[in-house]
């Protein structure tokens, strides 16, 4: 039997003490459901709905066969949320994507053809092996969060997110994602292979072997079945919520510090934008709200830096020689800058 889907209670509020039972059990519930077919993924689940929350999009990267595909499917059945999948190929259309008009013999007119664009969540699979041209055509969803075929101007249904994945080993037959591109997904969130224990994990869970806990019954629910714990209003509340996450002074500083360090950093070729700025504050803000509080701190910009920031900084070829990563630089960029309190 299905949970019933989580209310939101502190939605027509602003007042930050009614936030704390449902907000708080919408992350845990969440993973709960992912992990049913998705086993050690609690932290990139954190992110999607850190993404979902603030309106972004996610670049989900690592090599074959480690649930990115999954975890997008899981992620949009435990939420409640229209669900489509487009494998990207080197011979993809834009219209593949968008739609396009058809002819109708019964009406004798065009018309429209939705492509699987118009859904709430889009996983844009291997979305580096169709040309630029294709890559395009989600540009204007991404940002816009509407989608114009033949001319005719259409919104998308809300929330709306895309899910894009990618393999960063493989070079031959792909199309690298232009910074610009890049630029668009608010987070980029990188699967490495599981631990030993979760390994395990995975191979006793799709292969029927999972026992119940001491005392308590087989669950009803098959393996590999999420439940819907919340809605899509309720998603768009919650949104507005995040507007009312007190950020102090000191935390606007923060964030501007350590993208501004970034665009003198001696290993960057391109540092962080004014964007990325915005997103970074946006993320701490929602991560708060995940957490149950009414402010955003120093440690909720740190936690999430590198997810917003990794992909949107460039290394200069020396350093890569060195062996220097994006993130590494990140953490020196907040190790060296202070965090500072208001008195």
């Amino acid at each position: 039997m299905a949970n019933t889907p989580l209310p939101i209670s502190a939605s027509r509020s602003t007042d930050p003490t009614l936030w704390a039972v449902p907000i708080a059990d919408l992350k845990k519930n969440v993973q709960r459901e992912v992990a049913k077919v998705v086993v050690g993924a609690e932290q990139a689940v954190e992110r999607l709905l850190l993404a979902l929350l603030v309106g972004g999009h996610v670049l989900l990267e690592g090599v074959p066969g480690v649930a990115k595909t999954s975890l997008a499917k899981a992620f949009a059945q435990a939420l409640g949320l229209d669900f489509q999948r487009v494998q990207f190929t080197p011979d993809l259309l834009p219209t593949d994507v968008t739609g396009t008009l058809v002819l109708d013999r019964k009406q004798n007119d065009f018309v429209l053809r939705r492509g699987p664009v118009f859904c709430q969540v889009l996983l844009a699979d291997e979305i580096n092996r169709a040309p630029a041209k294709t890559q395009s055509a989600l540009l204007e969803a991404m940002q816009e969060k509407q989608v114009t075929v033949e001319g005719s101007t259409l919104p998308l249904p809300q929330p709306f997110m895309v899910l894009a994945t990618q393999n960063p080993v493989e070079q031959e037959g792909v199309y690298r994602l232009p910074e610009a591109q890049l630029d668009r997904f608010l987070v980029r969130i990188e699967m490495d292979y599981p631990s030993r224990q979760t390994e395990l994990d995975i191979l006793r869970l799709h292969s029927g072997l999972t026992p119940s806990a001491p005392g308590e019954a087989a669950s009803s629910l098959p393996h590999g079945t999420p439940s819907t714990v919340t809605t899509a209003e309720s998603i768009l509340d919650l949104r507005d919520l995040v507007r009312h996450v007190h950020a102090a002074p000191e935390i606007l500083d923060y964030v501007v510090e350590i993208t501004r360090r970034s665009r003198q950093h001696p290993d960057l070729s391109l540092g962080a934008s004014p964007r990325a700025s915005l997103y970074l504050f946006q993320c701490a803000r929602a991560r708060a709200m995940l957490d149950s509080r009414s402010f955003a701190t120093h440690d909720d910009v740190r936690q999430i830096a590198g997810s917003v920031l990794g992909h949107r900084l460039i290394l200069r070829p020396e350093s890569e020689i060195e062996g220097k990563t994006t993130l590494d630089v990140i953490r020196s960029l907040l190790d060296q800058i202070p965090v500072t309190k208001s008195p």
